[in-house]
């Protein structure tokens, strides 16, 4: 049987853009622990996605396999990584509107890290009663705060 670990994601970004965080919320089992970072300045989707991101690369760093599902509040990653990548790639890096795809450099890095995991992605309404969903959201906010929550471990 595999190892079936869930990752909530969140990115935050004070002034939009301005000083920004990000988290990635893993539960595997009974196990939970977390990870965030902060970026001097950034756009809230940007943060979105390099949640994604370092959550597939600390799995990939620390070589840890299993069945992945990743939920996020961000509409756009979701959409993104499961619906609309397929059309960019066709369409050279340029969506519907014939114009370049914005944050191309992280869809890019987040794509290939989707091919090597295969997650499952999954929508989550933020701010809401998500007790997972909460918790990123707290991480990241502390840190686009500069003033980062402890981690669990």
């Amino acid at each position: 049987m595999k190892n079936k670990i869930t990752i909530y994601t969140d990115g935050s970004a004070r002034g939009n853009p301005g000083p920004a965080g990000w988290a990635a919320v893993f539960i595997a089992g009974r196990k939970v622990f977390e990870i965030g970072g902060r970026v001097e300045h950034a756009t809230n989707n940007q943060m979105e996605l390099r949640a994604a991101i370092e959550a597939l690369k600390y799995m990939k760093e620390n070589k840890i396999a299993g069945e992945i599902k990743i939920i996020a509040d961000a509409k756009y990653v979701v959409l993104g990584i499961t619906e609309w990548i397929p059309n960019w790639l066709r369409n050279n890096w340029r969506g519907a509107n014939k114009k370049p795809v914005m944050n191309r450099e992280f869809w890019e890095e987040l794509y290939e890290l989707d091919r090597k995991f295969k997650p499952k992605w999954d929508y989550v309404k933020g701010h809401h009663e998500d007790k997972w969903n909460n918790r990123a959201d707290e991480i990241a906010t502390s840190f686009a705060d500069n003033e980062p929550v402890k981690l669990r471990a």
